[in-house]
């Protein structure tokens, strides 16, 4: 459609002046409604396939009261007792928790071996006592009754003294994971 050239030069004005106000309009409501002043574009790629999320498995619930008999022998490490607490079977192996008892007196020897998990999250809360710990890029520390820590996935840490009474909390995901021993 061709636009009419305005008769005067008065009449070029007011039809600029127009237009202008009209512009100014738009941008004011394009202010309170910005979307519906913005075209949408189209991508010019390949559209990304939708993610499926893995189906996580049915959780119940879990109840584990403190008896003596439930710590074992059967876990991770040699030199200490397992109170499973449910969890792995409770969330279908998305994570599992324990109560450890380190069962002392610590022996360097024994315990103190350089090694990393394969997991996704670990947390370690002190319930009674103390262990003294060494975690890559932190050092040595000595976690105290009620100290909580993480350790990232694959972080190098040991044990490297702890007393008599200790007892911890630990919480990983997921419930089945690789420990893997290295040499120093």
């Amino acid at each position: 459609m061709a636009r009419k050239k305005p008769a005067s030069r008065a009449a070029a004005k007011t039809a600029t002046r127009k237009s202008s106000s009209a512009r100014k309009a738009v941008g004011k409501s394009s202010v309170r409604n910005k979307s519906s002043a913005r075209k949408k574009i189209a991508s010019k790629g390949r559209a990304a396939a939708p993610v499926k999320m893995p189906k996580r498995p049915k959780q119940r619930i879990a109840i584990s009261h403190h008896r003596e008999e439930d710590f074992k022998t059967d876990g991770l490490r040699a030199y200490a007792h397992y109170r499973d607490l449910g969890i792995k079977d409770a969330s279908g192996g998305l994570a599992q928790a324990h109560v450890i008892r380190l069962i002392g007196p610590c022996n360097p020897e024994e315990v103190s071996k350089l090694h990393f998990h394969d997991i996704d999250f670990q947390m370690v809360y002190v319930l009674k006592g103390w262990v003294k710990t060494y975690m890559e890029g932190e050092g040595e520390t000595l976690m105290r009754e009620g100290s909580a820590w993480t350790q990232p996935p694959k972080i190098r840490h040991m044990i490297l003294d702890y007393s008599d009474d200790v007892e911890l909390l630990e919480v990983i995901l997921p419930a089945e994971f690789k420990t893997v021993e290295l040499s120093t």
